[in-house]
């Protein structure tokens, strides 16, 4: 999908005050048992059809507003994924604007998760 050039601006703004990972990062924490909160910020429809597992649900449309109920805990590591890590990136620097300490937006998303052959639920 070809992006618009202000959201592309914007989301290198975002890109410019927040960490990112690649796919890679995730899955090696993953199996090293890392302590962090995997959050899908894809659609619902996106979600329903296939998510890396464990991942816990948190659209973009309400992720602000809910975020504090699920992770009070503003040191909580959190690790955003979306569709290709454009959307992440925007919540991301949401989420360190409202105080979190420790968010990383997976760049990649789960299109690079997939095309790494790893597993994927409920595809």
């Amino acid at each position: 999908m070809a992006h618009n050039p202000r959201f592309l601006a914007l989301v290198d703004d975002c890109r410019s005050r927040i960490k990112e990972c690649d796919v890679h990062q995730v899955k090696q924490w993953l199996e090293q048992g890392l302590a962090f909160t995997l959050i899908d910020n894809r659609e619902q429809d996106e979600w329903q059809k296939s998510r890396i597992p464990n991942a816990k649900y948190m659209g973009r449309g309400v992720m602000e507003r809910d975020v504090e109920t699920l992770l009070p805990d503003l040191d909580t590591m959190i690790v955003i994924y979306c569709g290709g890590g454009f959307r992440s990136a925007l919540s991301a620097d949401n989420l360190v604007k409202m105080g979190y300490t420790n968010v990383i937006s997976m760049d990649g998303g789960i299109r690079g998760w997939n095309e790494a052959g790893y597993p994927l639920e409920g595809a």
